[in-house]
């Protein structure tokens, strides 16, 4: 495997269930993924977008091929930000470094560095009860770097937000992405969004899920979601999502 690569996916399948009742929810899927890239992925509900990325976290095995992840940890952020309501941010953010068995002096050190990633440095004595969705989404986006890890990977993320939250979220993904030089894979049902932060664009097929197509968005950064050349890109993925979901249900 060249150096370059982060994570390997070759020919994977993953079926659920057994006999006739089984289901195939991946088949024979081929993807690559570059050091400090960001790759965004598509498709219609139930094609194995989330089973994916569970097999590149390593929490369910494939029944056919290989995942490989090369470039460092993995860490999972999902669409609820899971943080635990009777401890503080501080508290939160503080858990897998805790679990690490970080020192105590060390560990304040590194959950205050990482507020002030997230730009919530003033906010470690709050809970999450009295934070906004966006700022809980950052607590979970800090908690997921504590884990020091190289590979992110991201589980429609955004899609309780307003729309405005989002844009913002978006913002600081983009800039704490860069910054750190992560790997992300990131999951949404709204195509827009992943041309706003993808490098490229990979659409599943439905039921099995299958790479179908991948885009490369030669956008320059910055991007942003109401501009033409954002909605000139996504309206060719729409397209073609609408098409394969047509496929489907024919």
């Amino acid at each position: 495997m060249t150096d370059d690569i982060a994570v390997r996916i070759q020919d994977v399948s993953k079926r659920f269930g057994r006999g006739r009742s089984a289901v195939t929810a991946l088949s024979h899927v081929d993807l690559t993924v570059a050091r400090g890239e960001l790759v965004a992925l598509v498709g219609a509900s139930g094609c194995g977008k989330s089973t994916l990325l569970s097999l590149v976290a390593g929490l369910d095995r494939p029944d056919g091929g290989v995942v490989e992840v090369t470039g460092g940890r993995v860490a999972f952020m999902f669409q609820d930000a899971t943080l635990l309501p009777w401890l503080t941010v501080t508290q939160n953010v503080a858990l897998p470094l805790k679990l690490g068995g970080v020192p105590s002096r060390e560990r304040a050190d590194r959950v205050q560095e990482l507020l002030e990633l997230v730009r919530l440095g003033d906010k470690g004595t709050k809970r999450p009860h009295e934070l906004s969705g966006g700022m809980r989404q950052r607590v979970a986006l800090a908690r997921v770097l504590a884990q020091d890890a190289n590979v992110v990977l991201m589980d429609e993320p955004l899609g309780a937000l307003d729309a405005m939250t989002r844009d913002r979220m978006h913002d600081e993904i983009e800039r704490i992405w860069q910054d750190l030089h992560l790997t992300v894979l990131f999951v949404t049902h709204n195509v827009r969004e992943a041309v706003r932060l993808g490098d490229r664009v990979v659409l599943l097929s439905s039921s099995p899920g299958r790479v179908k197509s991948i885009y490369d968005i030669d956008l320059p950064r910055p991007r942003r979601m109401d501009s033409a050349e954002v909605a000139r890109e996504a309206a060719v993925l729409t397209h073609d999502l609408r098409e394969e979901v047509r496929r489907h249900v024919a």
